[in-house]
């Protein structure tokens, strides 16, 4: 029998989804409050032929998230209570700081060069949510895939940006 106050198996899985949700859709928030493609300061950079228009991001973003979402629910339900999970949780919550201060440094202070090397840090957070995650669920890590390939897009991009306006 079931003790009052106590969180069913079901329960604990729909708490620990909305939490990532949660994370996710915040990060994204705070990240898109840095982001305006139509600055002035965006606008005036020379940008290379193959950059996607701005409208494109909202697009790719949206199911990057939920999939990060979701990698990361799956993953920390997979793992069992511990230093592990405990682990993942704090690459997972990292991975969430630096994908916003990408925007932030980037955009918010206009700072790309110092948002490459960021980035740099964010790719790096990405392969290591995958490797977690590959370790306890497949599942999981094939949905950070595509995350971990869009940084990398958007990396070069970054660099590219760089690298044309001095």
């Amino acid at each position: 029998m079931r003790t009052p106050g106590t969180r069913t198996p079901g329960t604990r899985t729909l708490l620990t989804y909305a939490t990532t949700l949660s994370a996710v859709t915040a990060t994204a928030v705070v990240g898109g409050l840095a982001t305006d493609p139509d600055d002035r300061w965006y606008r005036d950079l020379v940008k290379p032929s193959w950059q996607p228009p701005p409208a494109a991001y909202g697009i790719v973003w949206t199911p990057l998230f939920l999939a990060l979402a979701v990698a990361g629910a799956r993953t920390y339900g997979r793992l069992e209570p511990g230093p592990e999970r405990q682990q993942f949780v704090a690459a997972f919550v990292i991975n969430l700081k630096l994908n916003v201060g990408w925007s932030w440094l980037f955009f918010g202070a206009h700072r790309p060069k110092l948002a490459l090397a960021e980035i740099l840090l964010l790719e790096a957070s990405v392969l290591d949510l995958a490797r977690r995650a590959k370790q306890v669920d497949p599942t999981s890590h094939k949905l950070l895939v595509p995350y971990a390939a869009w940084v990398v897009f958007a990396t070069a991009l970054n660099a590219e940006l760089v690298r044309l306006n001095p």
